[in-house]
């Protein structure tokens, strides 16, 4: 951490449970895990007990590509927490795999965002403790 971050409060902490904690730790090893039902095949996130298709309790892990689009967005301005940087640019990923999840946006100007934006996963430390899967515009092809 650099002293400019060193003096910055934590940000908050998820609440980890036998459900998520998979996601935070493939995150820690730059994986994006997605949870499974054994049963059925259906790709859930947020993580749960069970499958809301089928109700299985049963389930695994897949790895998703981290490719995905801005399904929907917000820009964060009010109120401000001293553990992120504003205008905050959050939004709602939809991945390849069909899956949707939120995450911070990163290297976008909060007025650049848009809906069907192609982004790409990065793993970003935030501390020593917690990595977490944020978003960033994919690379124009070509």
């Amino acid at each position: 951490m650099t002293s400019a971050t060193a003096s910055r409060p934590l940000r908050p902490r998820p609440a980890l449970t036998q459900d998520n904690a998979f996601f935070f730790e493939g995150a820690r090893r730059g994986s994006l895990l997605i949870q499974r039902c054994v049963s059925c095949g259906t790709l859930r996130h947020p993580p749960r007990p069970a499958c809301a298709a089928c109700h299985s309790f049963e389930w695994d892990t897949v790895e998703a590509s981290g490719r995905g689009s801005v399904y929907s967005y917000v820009v964060v301005h009010h109120p401000q927490v001293p553990a992120f940087d504003y205008p905050l640019p959050i939004a709602v990923v939809e991945l390849e795999e069909g899956t949707r999840l939120v995450a911070d946006l990163l290297e976008v100007a909060a007025d650049a965002v848009r809906i069907g934006m192609p982004v790409v996963v990065e793993f970003v430390a935030v501390d020593d403790e917690l990595t977490l899967p944020m978003f960033r515009p994919a690379p124009s092809p070509g």
